[in-house]
């Protein structure tokens, strides 16, 4: 089983002398990725429904600092050199599929082939308004540009032609260190499992309740992959818990879950953020 953390880009995570203490940290201790997660905008009054609460709310304040994914995951490349680091996860409908390829091959290169790029279809209507990107269709709009992003990576001279993107004998470079980054789709319901069946290279399962729940979705993962000719051993798959246990960790692995991340909000004080980090894998990496 592989230990990560999710610790980066909101908060004290978000600055960065706190950012290069926990990579560093992280590094040192045994921590298998950094993840970063994405919001452009918040509201302070979201009339959407957040999926990963049972109160439909999002636990982080409107007004907090929350960095953009790819730059913060840059920081934390540069300060490290063997711990992957991973988007968990970008909004991919909201961006230019040309220019996203363009930044995370870019991220990948210069960290030597470590980012997973993670990516979600979102859930705040309020901020693809604020963008200026239609709310409807964007699991359509997520695999389309996930198409395109693999074409550019692939293709010399690249051509594309889609309902949302189209490009005609493009040359991007530099291509991902492996030719390829691993795209690995967050979600918990049935349509995203069904995208991470259909496309996906891994699924990032969030917040869930608990490992009955994790179970069952591994299940309906199963079955969806089998629709579509794929193996589920053959994906990555990486899993946040509400209330993980050490005691998780043995189901899990009995589950084929790869990856557990344990989300946590770093301290304030970066001089006392590798010891937090330490603790952190006392508890979780000393175990396995």
């Amino acid at each position: 089983m592989q230990i990560s953390l999710h610790a980066l880009g909101i908060g004290a995570g978000a600055r960065r002398e706190i950012i290069d203490a926990v990579a560093v940290a992280a590094e040192r201790a045994g921590f298998t990725t950094l993840w970063c997660g994405e919001h452009v905008v918040m509201v302070d009054r979201p009339r959407s429904r957040y999926p990963y609460s049972a109160d439909g709310r999002i636990a982080v304040a409107a007004d907090a600092d929350w960095l953009d994914p790819m730059i913060a995951l840059s920081f934390a490349a540069a300060a490290t050199s063997t711990i992957r680091i991973a988007t968990g996860v970008l909004l991919l409908p909201e961006h230019n599929p040309v220019i996203m390829a363009k930044q995370a091959a870019s991220v990948d290169q210069l960290s030597g082939g470590r980012l997973l790029l993670g990516v979600g279809i979102g859930w705040s209507r309020e901020e693809f308004e604020a963008l200026g990107v239609p709310f409807a269709r964007r699991g359509a709009r997520t695999a389309e540009y996930v198409e395109a992003m693999r074409t550019l990576w692939r293709q010399d001279v690249a051509d594309f032609t889609g309902e949302f993107a189209a490009f005609d004998a493009v040359r991007l470079h530099p291509k991902p260190s492996a030719g390829s980054i691993p795209i690995i789709v967050g979600g918990n319901g049935d349509r995203a499992l069904a995208r991470v069946a259909s496309w996906g290279d891994g699924w990032y399962g969030f917040n869930l309740d608990g490992v009955a729940a994790v179970g069952e979705r591994m299940d309906m993962l199963r079955r969806l992959c089998a629709r579509a000719g794929r193996d589920v051993d053959d994906l990555h798959c990486a899993v946040a818990l509400q209330a993980p246990a050490v005691g998780d960790i043995p189901a899990l692995v009995d589950l084929g879950v790869d990856e557990l991340v344990i989300v946590e909000s770093p301290p304030q004080d970066p001089d006392v953020a590798a010891d937090w980090v330490d603790a952190l894998a006392d508890r979780w990496i000393t175990c396995i």
